[in-house]
C-alpha cells in the first residue's frame, strides 16, 4: 500500500511538471502527459532497472517513448530520477536546452528520435533483439499512444516481434481516446485493440491505466508466456484537470497562465516524496562482445561480377571479423546476397519479411545497442521507408543500407522495381553518405569505408555483371572519386557512377578512335561529392562535362555535380527523363538516353559548342 500512495506522488509531480514545462514553453502537449503519468510513474521507479548515472550500462532496462509528443512527461521522470536538475524543466523547448519538444538523443538517455508517430516499436523490438544476442536480463518497454496504432509499421513491428518471441518486449499503449483533430478509431473499445494484438501473437492485458495497483500486476505478468506482453491502459487524456480532462480540442495546446493556476489549484501542490529512492538499479550484466574490424580480407575477382554479390560477399567477410555486424532482410536476401551471412551467422540474421518500415526501425534498434546492423532490400522499396530513413539520420543512427536492382539496367523487370529516386531520397536526408561503386573491387572497398563510417550510410548495387576496373585493395575513400584515363589533349570530362561507369568508358574508347579525347570520372561517392576534384578534372578539359547516370533528373548525380561546378562548366545532363518499360539492360540504356551512343554524342556536340 505504502508503495501505491509513494507512486501515486510521483505521477502527480510529473502531472504538475509537465503542465508547468508547457506553460512556461508557450507550447507542448500536455494533456496526453497527463494521460500517461501514472504509467510512466510505475516504470521509472518501479519496474524498470536502470542506472540513472549511465545511460550506456548495458545492464539498463530500455524506454523508448513512440508517443514523442509526450516528451514533458519523458524529461519530468528523469529530472525526479535525479538525471537532469529539476529546474532545467523549464528551458523546454528553447535552442539551448536538450529537453527538445520531441525526443532526441541530444539528451543521452534517448536512444531515438520519436515523434513521427508509429515507429517506437520497431525500434523496441531492434533493442530487445540485442539484448537477447547480448544474453542480457535487460527489458525493452515502448509506450505508445492510441492513435498511432492506426500507422501500419506498427502491426509490421508486431508481427516481427511474435515471430522472434521477444518476450524481453513490453509495450503500453496509453489509450485515451483521443486524437490531435478527432477521438482514435477504437476509441475506448479496448477489447478491438486486445483482439488485434492478440491476433498478431502477443499476450494482451487490458488495464485501468490511472490505478496504479493494476498497473503493477499487469506489469508482473509480462513476458511470462514466452511471448511480447502489450498492456492496454484505459486512460483520461488531461487525467486529474477537470475542464481539460476526456474533452476533444485540447491535444498540442498548453495552458495559459491563469487556466495553469486553476490546474494547479486542483491538482495541489507538489507532494511530498523523494522519487529518487525508488529507482530500481539493474541486475549486474557485463556484454562480453568483443570490439570488432571494420576491414576485411577482400575477394580475389577474376571475371564480370555484379556489385550486389561483392555486397554480400564483403557483408560476409565483415561479419567474420566484427561481431558486431549484423543483417536485417526485406526477404531479398538471395537477390541482394545478404543470404550469405544468414547462412554462416544464423543467429546474427534477421528476416523482417515484406516490411521495409520495421527493418528500418529495428536497425535502429539494434544500432542504438552497439551493433552494426547492415539493412539490404531493392532500392525501389527503399522509397517506403523515407520516413524511417529521415528519423534514423535525426537519431544519428549508425545504421548502413543497401539498396539494389537500381536503374534502368536491371532489364525486364519493369518500371515498379527500378530504382530511380533513391540517390535523392538519400541525398536529402542530412549527414547520410551515398556511395555507388561500379565494379566488384569498389563494392567490397564501400562495403568497409561504411563499416568504419560512423553514422548512417547507403550503398547502390546493380543487377547485371559488370567487368572489374580496378586492382584488388585499391582503397575508395568516403568523398573520393577516381579518374580512369587522362589525357592533356582531353576535351570533355564525362562523370559517372555505377553502371554508366561502363558506358562512359566505351563512349571513351569509340571517341578515341574519332580523334576526341575523353577523361572518366568514377564519381563512387555521391555524397559527399569530390566537388574539388570534378571542378580540377573538369577544368582540364576546357570546363565542357557531361553526367550520365541512371536515375530520374532531380536530386541525384547531376544535380551534385552542377552544385558543385556552378558557373565552371558548359555541363550536360543526360539520365532517365520517361516513366521506363520492360526491356533489355542494353535496351533500356539505350532508349533512354544513357548508354555509350548517347554520352558520345553529348560529348561531340559540347566540343563542336
Amino acid at each position: 500500500m505504502a508503495r501505491t500512495e509513494h507512486l501515486k506522488k510521483i505521477a502527480t509531480r510529473l502531472r504538475i511538471h509537465s503542465l508547468r514545462m508547457t506553460t512556461a514553453s508557450g507550447s507542448g502537449h500536455p494533456t496526453t502527459c497527463l494521460s500517461a503519468a501514472d504509467l510512466a510513474a510505475c516504470l521509472f521507479f518501479r519496474e524498470m532497472r536502470w542506472n540513472p548515472a549511465d545511460p550506456a550500462d548495458p545492464a539498463n532496462d530500455e524506454l523508448v517513448l513512440s508517443k514523442g509528443h509526450a516528451a514533458p512527461l519523458l524529461w519530468a521522470a528523469y529530472a525526479e530520477a535525479g538525471v537532469v536538475p529539476l529546474e532545467s524543466l523549464l528551458d523546454l523547448r528553447k535552442i539551448t536546452s536538450d529537453l527538445e519538444g520531441h525526443p532526441t538523443p541530444r539528451m543521452p538517455w534517448v536512444k531515438a528520435a520519436t515523434g513521427s508517430l508509429g515507429q517506437g516499436l520497431s525500434v523496441g523490438a531492434g533493442m530487445a533483439l540485442a539484448q537477447r544476442l547480448d544474453k542480457s536480463p535487460a527489458r525493452t518497454f515502448v509506450l505508445l499512444g492510441d492513435g498511432e496504432c492506426a500507422e501500419g509499421q506498427v502491426w509490421e513491428a508486431a508481427a516481427a516481434a511474435a515471430n522472434w518471441k521477444l518476450r524481453n518486449l513490453v509495450a503500453l499503449v496509453d489509450v485515451n481516446r483521443l486524437g490531435q483533430s478527432d477521438p482514435t478509431m477504437h476509441q475506448h473499445d479496448l477489447a478491438a485493440l486486445k483482439a488485434k494484438f492478440r491476433a498478431f501473437g502477443w499476450d494482451a492485458l487490458v488495464v485501468d491505466g490511472h490505478r496504479i495497483d493494476r498497473i503493477l500486476e499487469a506489469l508482473r505478468l509480462a513476458g511470462k508466456k514466452g511471448r511480447p506482453t502489450v498492456l492496454l491502459a484505459k486512460t483520461l487524456k488531461g487525467k486529474g484537470v477537470g475542464f481539460i480532462e476526456d474533452r476533444n480540442g485540447w491535444h498540442g495546446k498548453p495552458l495559459k497562465a491563469d487556466e495553469l493556476a486553476r490546474a494547479l489549484e486542483e491538482l495541489g501542490c507538489l507532494p511530498d516524496v523523494d522519487s529518487k529512492r525508488f529507482v530500481r538499479r539493474p541486475r549486474p550484466f557485463r556484454k562480453t562482445r568483443p570490439a570488432g574490424a571494420v576491414d576485411f580480407p577482400r575477394t580475389a575477382y577474376a571475371e564480370k561480377t555484379a556489385t550486389r554479390l561483392a555486397y554480400g560477399n564483403a557483408l560476409l567477410a565483415l561479419a567474420r571479423v566484427n561481431p558486431a555486424v549484423v543483417a536485417v532482410d526485406g526477404d531479398v536476401k538471395n537477390s541482394t546476397y545478404a543470404d550469405k551471412l544468414f547462412e554462416a551467422f544464423p543467429k546474427r540474421g534477421f528476416q523482417s519479411y515484406i516490411a521495409e518500415q520495421n527493418m528500418v526501425g529495428v536497425g535502429m534498434g539494434l544500432a542504438a545497442k552497439g551493433y552494426l546492423p547492415f539493412l539490404a532490400t531493392f532500392a525501389a522499396f527503399l522509397t517506403r521507408a523515407h520516413d524511417q530513413v529521415r528519423m534514423a539520420a535525426y537519431s544519428f543512427s549508425n545504421i548502413k543500407l543497401c539498396g539494389s536492382h537500381v536503374g534502368v539496367s536491371i532489364g525486364e523487370d519493369g518500371p515498379s522495381q527500378m530504382g530511380l529516386e533513391d540517390l535523392a531520397m538519400f541525398r536529402a536526408v542530412p549527414g547520410a553518405v551515398v556511395l555507388y561503386p561500379s565494379d566488384a573491387v569498389s563494392a567490397e572497398a564501400c562495403v568497409a569505408a561504411m563499416a568504419e563510417h560512423r553514422g548512417l550510410a547507403y550503398i547502390r548495387t546493380t543487377r547485371p555483371a559488370t567487368p572489374l576496373l580496378y586492382a584488388a585493395g585499391e582503397a575508395f575513400p568516403i568523398g573520393g572519386s577516381k579518374v580512369l584515363g587522362r589525357g592533356p589533349e582531353d576535351a570533355v570530362t564525362v562523370v559517372a557512377a555505377g553502371i554508366t561507369v561502363h558506358e562512359a568508358l566505351k563512349a571513351r574508347e569509340a571517341l578515341r578512335k574519332e580523334g576526341i579525347g575523353v577523361r572518366v570520372v568514377d564519381a563512387y561517392s555521391v555524397q559527399p561529392l569530390d566537388g574539388e576534384g570534378l571542378r580540377r578534372e573538369v577544368a582540364g578539359t576546357g570546363g565542357r562535362a557531361v553526367v550520365v547516370e541512371d536515375h530520374y533528373p532531380g536530386g541525384g548525380l547531376g544535380d551534385a555535380v552542377a552544385q558543385a561546378l556552378a558557373g565552371r562548366a558548359r555541363l550536360v545532363h543526360l539520365c532517365v527523363r520517361e516513366l521506363p518499360r520492360s526491356g533489355k539492360p542494353d535496351e533500356l540504356l539505350d532508349r533512354y538516353g544513357i548508354s555509350a551512343a548517347h554520352i558520345a554524342r553529348a560529348v561531340k556536340e559540347l566540343v563542336a559548342g
